[in-house]
């Protein structure tokens, strides 16, 4: 789809919360985590205000499970408007290159096997105010990511039920969420087959051990996990089968980066762009928070870390800007696509201002850069995390 200039600008303005600016139905939102109506409370750190964006504060990571009320939020229309996402309503569409179309309730999605997993979900522009240049979009800093249970079935068993037919090579997702301005495109996605078919990829409606709160996309949303979360479709009310991806503007101009990095303004010609797709190795310090002054002697580090797909295999930090760096322990059990936990115990010696790095390997040798390559849209920043302190003469 070509769009005109107009369109591509209000599209835009949808991402940096111009729905305020244009006019909306969305319901008012004034803090974090949403309840059913929409309405918002709780620590998080917003970003923009319609449609409702922010980040959880990375001090909140010292937890396994990110609570629900603490978890990011992140949407480029907003919540749908409550009759589409009614639990006694809505319906689940299967259509497509399937044999038999579904039109299913959450009592008929019940009926197939239960799957619980934990797993990461991060935004794709996660850490994308560290860009250098900057990169246009929500300037997300550290806390666009959470670690929760998801409850569901399995979208493997529902395209079963399907019946895929063979020309069928990438399925296409739909939520109920819809722009304010009619000419904007709709929020469209599609992954891969081989990805929905995975016996891990999951039809959630239940996030940690409870029904999925509206802003996190009740009463039913996509996860991919190991993938970004543009994936993991809200709101979800229809599959569509098709031979290829989803022509859409967010399928096929956004969310896309280049196959090779090129530095903006290297005069290098340009790559490939591909979907944004796989997580890469990340770690965060949560404790101590920027900025606090700590005691000499013992203080402990802690932290998290994932790999997407691939496992975490070590995490190491730096208390001397990057010179020399040790190796932290994990704390908890290792489970796939989950963050892992670590901590590392300081001698804080010499009093002064102090600089705590850290970065991860994963199992295939990936480490972390100290930098992030840049891309135009500011994606999959995952360059060492820092944290300055004060040591307490």
């Amino acid at each position: 789809m070509i769009l005109s200039r107009r369109i591509l600008l209000k599209t835009l303005l949808q991402g940096v919360g111009a729905c305020f600016v244009l006019g909306s139905r969305l319901p008012t939102v004034e803090g974090g985590q949403g309840d059913e109506s929409g309405h918002a409370s709780g620590p998080l750190s917003v970003r923009v205000t319609r449609p409702f964006n922010a980040e959880t504060p990375v001090q909140e990571f010292t937890s396994w499970l990110t609570p629900s009320e603490r978890f990011f939020v992140r949407s480029h229309f907003g919540p749908p408007a409550a009759d589409a996402v009614r639990h006694d309503t809505w319906r689940l569409t299967v259509k497509g290159l399937v044999k038999d179309g579904l039109s299913l309730s959450l009592e008929d999605l019940r009926q197939f096997e239960t799957i619980r997993m934990t797993a990461v979900l991060q935004c794709s522009g996660n850490g994308r105010a560290y860009h250098r240049p900057k990169a246009p979009g929500v300037q997300w800093e550290r806390g666009a990511v959470g670690n929760a249970q998801w409850t569901g079935v399995r979208l493997r068993d529902v395209l079963q039920r399907a019946g895929l037919k063979p020309q069928g090579l990438h399925v296409q997702l739909q939520g109920a969420d819809r722009p304010a301005v009619a000419t904007v495109p709709l929020f469209t996605r599609s992954i891969s087959l081989a990805k929905a078919l995975h016996p891990d990829t999951l039809l959630a409606y239940e996030m940690n051990g409870r029904p999925l709160p509206l802003l996190h996309g009740a009463p039913l949303r996509v996860i991919t996990p190991g993938w970004m979360a543009e994936s993991c479709t809200k709101w979800l009310t229809e599959i569509t089968v098709r031979t290829d991806e989803s022509p859409g503007y967010y399928m096929q101009q956004a969310y896309r980066m280049p196959e090779t990095s090129i530095q903006s303004g290297s005069g290098l010609p340009g790559t490939a762009m591909i979907p944004v797709e796989q997580m890469v190795v990340k770690s965060l310090i949560a404790a101590p928070a920027e900025g606090d002054t700590v005691m000499q002697g013992r203080v402990t580090i802690q932290g998290v870390a994932w790999g997407g797909e691939v496992p975490v295999a070590q995490v190491e930090v730096s208390c001397d800007d990057g010179r020399t760096w040790e190796p932290a322990r994990f704390i908890g059990d290792e489970q796939p696509y989950a963050w892992r936990q670590w901590q590392y115990n300081w001698n804080a010696g010499t009093a002064g201002p102090t600089v705590i790095l850290c970065r991860a390997t994963d199992a295939r040798g990936e480490r972390q850069p100290e930098k992030s390559p840049w891309n135009p849209g500011g994606f999959l920043w995952n360059g060492w995390d820092r944290c300055s302190v004060t040591v307490a003469a």
